[in-house]
Order: structure tokens, then sequence, then C-alpha cells
């Protein structure tokens, strides 16, 4: 992980400054959650290698349904929310960070956070992203969707690697759950503290799990 990047040093003060350039500002959005952004998400699978280890998730049609629910119910409707009240400004960022770890369902979901965000001082990921797109020109829904889709691109990336899926099923899988992700995203706008609830005991489990795994592949 040496070579994380920190979000809020480099949207602000190294040479990728937002613009109040719609255009602009969407271009460095993409980059912001590009797999090729190095914050090492690639190395994470949010408990999803266990679940396909243990022949929960098997198929596309399996993947499809573990991702919808993650994105409804799951971790990642709760970091999209992370990321909406990060960019509303009106909590402190010291009680995000405790409200985050609060309802972290587990050891290595911390983990993810800590390792992808890094700026200083240090904040969970969705946090630190919150604070990088603060300025950004674009609207919350666009920023909010943006983010849920490259959550879904992580954990297909992973079924991709680790089961019998191609990359072109992997891309019919993205897009299927295109208006899934506009939705949540849309939802979470105007997002306050009781909006950080979810509901997947399956995929927190298999998480947990994970962290006494033997063999792995992802560190989460």
């Amino acid at each position: 992980m040496g070579m994380v990047a920190p979000l809020v040093t480099i949207t602000g003060q190294t040479g990728f400054p937002c613009m109040a350039d719609p255009a602009a500002d969407r271009l460095l959005l993409s980059q912001l959650l590009s797999p090729a952004f190095p914050i090492g998400s690639f190395a994470h699978s949010q408990g999803l290698e266990t679940a396909i280890s243990d022949g929960l998730v098997t198929t596309p049609a399996a993947i499809l349904d573990w991702i919808t629910v993650v994105l409804t119910h799951g971790s990642a409707r709760v970091d999209a929310a992370f990321v909406s009240l990060t960019r509303q400004n009106s909590l402190p960022l010291a009680d995000l960070t405790d409200l985050f770890h609060a309802v972290t369902s587990s050891a290595e979901r911390a983990q993810e956070a800590s390792e992808l965000g890094r700026p200083q001082p240090p904040l969970p990921y969705p946090i630190a992203l919150g604070v990088a797109t603060r300025d950004l020109s674009l609207p919350p829904s666009e920023i909010l969707g943006l983010f849920l889709q490259a959550t879904a691109t992580q954990l297909i990336s992973v079924a991709v690697r680790f089961m019998p899926m191609g990359q072109s099923q992997g891309q019919i899988t993205l897009a299927a759950l295109s208006p899934t992700i506009a939705r949540v995203a849309a939802s979470l706008v105007a997002a306050t503290p009781d909006d950080l609830h979810a509901f997947t005991p399956g995929a927190d489990m298999a998480s947990m799990r994970h962290e006494t795994a033997e063999i792995r592949i992802f560190r989460t």
C-alpha cells in the first residue's frame, strides 16, 4: 500500500485543484474513482471472497443479487451516506469518523476504510472522498452515483478474478446495476445520520469469517 495517494492533498494542493468547471471536475472525479487510482482498492473484496469460497455465490446471477443487496441495504449504501454527510459539511470530521467506526460491521471493513483513505489527518475512505469532492461543481447525485458504481466495479472485479465469470459478463452485470445505483444515489443526496443503517448479516458474517481464513487472495 505504499503508493496510496492522499485524496484531499491531490484535489486541493498538488496540481489537481477543483476548477469550478463541470467538465474538468467530472474528469477529476473519474480519475479519483478509477481502479487505476493508487489507493489499493483492487486488494479488497469486502468478504465476497469468503462467500465465493463457501459456495454461496457461484454464478453471475448470484453476483448481481449480492451486489444489489450491498448497494441497497449494506456497506456500500452506508459508505455513500458518509460521502454525502461529509460533503454537506454539517458535522465535524471527528464526529463523522466516530460514527463511521461505530457502524462498521467488522475489523476488516475498518481496515479497508483506513487503508484506502489516507489524507492528513487520517480519515476513513468515504469521509476522505467526501472532503475531496466538496468543491466539485457537479450534482451530488452524480458524485454519489459514480462512487457507488466504483464500489460495484470493485466487487465485480473480485468475481471476475476469483470465479468463472468473464470480463464481458462482468460488464453486463455492472450495466444491470445502473438503475439501482442511480436510485440509491438519489435517495442519499440529503442524507442524515438516520440513514446510517444497514441489514446484510450474510455479507457482514462473510467479512468476519474472512478475518480468520488461512488462505486468501484479498486483504478483506
